[in-house]
């Protein structure tokens, strides 16, 4: 008697359900891209996350993986080539339970808990240098982790990750249960990732870490949600618009986090 097959869990709908073609010569059969095909494409493509890091969130095992996003590569493919419409839909999958208060996850990791309408657990995140804020997200080797309960610090750790790669920290942190991240200059790409994540960004913050927490904690952090690379202008100049130049592989550029 075959295995039944493990539910694959999604962490929300997709905003748009159906994409058609502009121009097509003939109307086509739809291809059909199943939730839990999107779910893959928008953890793995869009928010950078490894299969191994897919794969956890999901609650499938990693060859799970790999063969629903091959499924759902070869679809798009499809589409594109034969210029066929998009549908999203069907698939075994479960939706992430939603807590009664504040529309909080009650499954994924850097959520937060919720009790009386307000955060009662929560995790920060600063980029770590000896004690300092390391000012480039997408080059940082070291994260002090902060636990808070009852907006006190309860616990800190440092998190290594070195070997992550400045594309995949957002996902890093994410696995770590982070709900805030306190840093400097941060790139646009990577904030995209950490706030589909649900991960709240306080950048363009110097000094002290455990200093900067305790602001966050008190209300008083001076801080900027909007992508933040002023510190670009010490290798190209104060002319250099960020983005601009493509980056190409010999170019070592310090602020696409």
């Amino acid at each position: 008697m075959p295995r039944p097959s493990k539910r694959r869990r999604i962490c929300d709908l997709p905003p748009c359900r159906r994409f058609e073609p502009c121009g097509a010569q003939e109307e086509s059969l739809p291809v059909i891209l199943t939730l839990d095909e999107y779910e893959t494409i928008r953890l793995i493509d869009f928010l950078s996350l490894t299969q191994e890091q897919c794969a956890i969130q999901m609650c499938v095992a990693r060859a799970t993986v790999q063969a629903i996003y091959g499924s759902a590569r070869a679809k798009i493919a499809r589409s594109l080539v034969m210029g066929s419409p998009v549908e999203i839909g069907g698939g075994d999958v479960v939706l992430c339970e939603r807590g009664d208060e504040g529309g909080q996850c009650a499954v994924c990791p850097g959520r937060g808990r919720i009790k009386n309408g307000r955060n009662t657990f929560m995790k920060i995140a600063v980029t770590y240098d000896n004690g300092q804020i390391y000012q480039h997200f997408g080059h940082c080797a070291q994260f002090k982790l902060y636990e808070i309960e009852e907006g006190k610090v309860v616990s800190t750790k440092i998190l290594d990750a070195t070997g992550s790669g400045h594309s995949l920290l957002a996902g890093f942190l994410m696995m770590n249960g982070v709900d805030d991240l306190i840093c400097g200059g941060i790139g646009g790409g990577a904030q995209v990732a950490l706030r589909g994540f649900g991960i709240r960004i306080h950048g363009g913050v110097q000094g002290d870490a455990d200093e900067a927490v305790a602001s966050l904690l008190a209300g008083t952090l001076q801080a900027s949600d909007a992508p933040n690379c002023s510190h670009h202008d010490a290798h190209h100049g104060a002319d250099h618009v960020c983005g601009e130049h493509g980056c190409g592989e010999d170019h070592d550029c310090h602020c696409h986090g």
